[in-house]
């Protein structure tokens, strides 16, 4: 999964290897070290509209949500789903944060 920031300037992306990792758009280079902590593939990324944190989810049946500045993991991880978490945004205020999975 990938996305970009709202002003174009860094991807997310996300990926088999159970890693997010942020990317400068220009050059194409990651940017600062990927963020780990999902057990399983990462299925879908998202950056916040201010750009300050990024929405992971993943087969692992969880969402994380990441300090893009610090590289780290705010709080703990999200739980609640029965299966695998396949795709995960913010609201456009960023107060939110909504997550579809195969939960049946």
């Amino acid at each position: 999964s990938v996305a970009f920031s709202s002003d174009g300037t860094r991807i997310v992306s996300g990926s088999w290897d159970k890693t997010v990792r942020v990317w400068d758009a220009e050059r194409g280079v990651q940017i600062g070290s990927h963020l780990e902590g999902h057990t399983d593939a990462v299925s879908s990324v998202a950056f916040s509209p201010d750009g300050k944190r990024i929405v992971s989810c993943s087969d692992d049946q969880t969402v994380r949500v990441w300090d893009v500045e610090r590289g780290l993991q705010i709080g703990s991880h999200l739980e609640g789903h029965t299966d695998q978490v396949w795709s995960v945004t913010f609201s456009p205020d960023g107060k939110g944060i909504v997550s579809g999975s195969r939960d049946k």
